[in-house]
This record gives C-alpha cells, structure tokens and sequence, in this order.
C-alpha cells in the first residue's frame, strides 16, 4: 500500500477512487434532496431511514466522512508536488497555454467546497449529532408529532445570504468537477474510443448536479 502512494500514478490512480467514490455519493444526496420539491412526507422518510439506520451511521458516514478528508488531503499532496515540480529554474512553464483554468485552479476551487462542507456541517449535521447522540432523540419529530426534517431543510434557506453561499458553492463545485470527472477516468487509465462520450457525460455531470442544488436551494427560499 505504502508503494502505491510513493509513486505519482499511484498517488493519482487513489485520488481518482476517492473521486468516484464522492461523486456517486453526490448523486445519492442530490437524488434525497430533490425529493423535498416533490413530496415532504416523502423526503422525511428517506430523511429518518437514512438518520436512523444503523448501517448508514454507522458504517456509510464514517466511510464518507474519511473519503472527504482522504480526497481533499491527497489533492494537497498532488498540488504541492506538481508546484515543486515547475518551480525547477531551466523549465518554462507557461500554464495558460498547456492546461485550463479548472486543471490548474483545483485546488482553490476544492478549498471552496471544504469551507461550504464546514458551513453544511453545521447546518444540517452537527444538528443530527447533538439531537440523536447527545440529546437521545431517535424519534426525528417535532412537538407536533410531525417529522423534523423538511422543517428543517426549509427553515435553513430562509436567509438571503445562506441561499447565495450554497448557490456560491456549487458553482465551484462545478468548476471542479468540469476538469475533476475526465482527470479521474483519465488517472485509472480509461483513454480508449469511449473517452469522448464520457467527457460528455462528465460536463454533464459537472453542470446538471450543482444546478440541480441550485434550484433545491431556490426553490425552498422563494416556498
């Protein structure tokens, strides 16, 4: 295992597993919290299933929770090394002329997304932890006998400035995935006759998800 990450494919070939492994994650959330446009007793089933099962807490959140650290960590490491590596005084380097802005701009853009994941932590998460593991309240409901979560999804959009930070957020989410998604097929080694279609299926990808929080966010603003 040690080899794997002294090496810079290996160290790539690991940050792009760590991607798809967040990216099918994202999928999983955005599909939840789309079901709260549709359908709020719905979207608080899934909501309490998801808070409640043992398997999730238990096992599925710390798995992602180390993913996260895991991703944003090694693309630390990436970023440090590539800018070791074009700080050698006889090579020129001309990064506007060999790369895009999102290639060479990933890490500010995934500084971005951490700082939000810091703000949705406290909104939504560390509320979850302190009523069901601190507090004791498995229940999920309010004092009305309703489920507690479209309340809550709702109440957090409520503020202007919250709404133009999540909105701020995925359009840095999506700039990093317009370069993340095609650089992480490309790491495992997937440059073959379907490397156009999923490059299309990537800015897709990149631009549908992001939107799709966008209008969540909206949507519960303006309801």
């Amino acid at each position: 295992m040690g080899g794997i990450f002294n090496s810079s494919v290996g160290r790539k070939f690991a940050m792009a597993l760590s991607a798809f492994f967040l990216m099918i994650f994202l999928v999983q959330h955005f599909a939840i919290n789309m079901l709260s446009v549709f359908s709020a007793d719905v979207f608080n089933d899934v909501s309490h299933f998801m808070g409640t099962n043992w398997v999730v807490q238990y096992i599925a959140q710390p798995i992602l929770i180390l993913g996260v650290l895991f991703h944003f960590a090694m693309g630390m490491v990436l970023e440090i090394r590539n800018r070791n590596a074009r700080s050698i005084g006889y090579v020129k380097y001309n990064g506007n002329a060999n790369s895009t802005w999102m290639s060479r701009n990933m890490i500010y853009t995934g500084a971005v997304i951490l700082l939000f994941l810091g703000l949705h932590f406290y909104d939504f998460w560390f509320p979850e932890i302190q009523i069901k593991f601190i507090d004791g309240d498995m229940s999920g409901l309010l004092a009305n006998g309703e489920y507690r979560y479209f309340d809550h999804l709702q109440h957090k959009f409520v503020d202007v400035w919250r709404v133009a930070l999540y909105c701020l957020a995925f359009v840095f989410l999506a700039l990093h995935l317009l370069h993340g998604f095609s650089s992480a097929f490309q790491s495992v080694g997937a440059n073959n006759k379907y490397t156009r279609g999923l490059r299309g299926f990537g800015k897709a990808y990149a631009i549908i998800i992001p939107l799709g929080f966008i209008f969540i966010a909206l949507y519960h603003h303006f309801n």
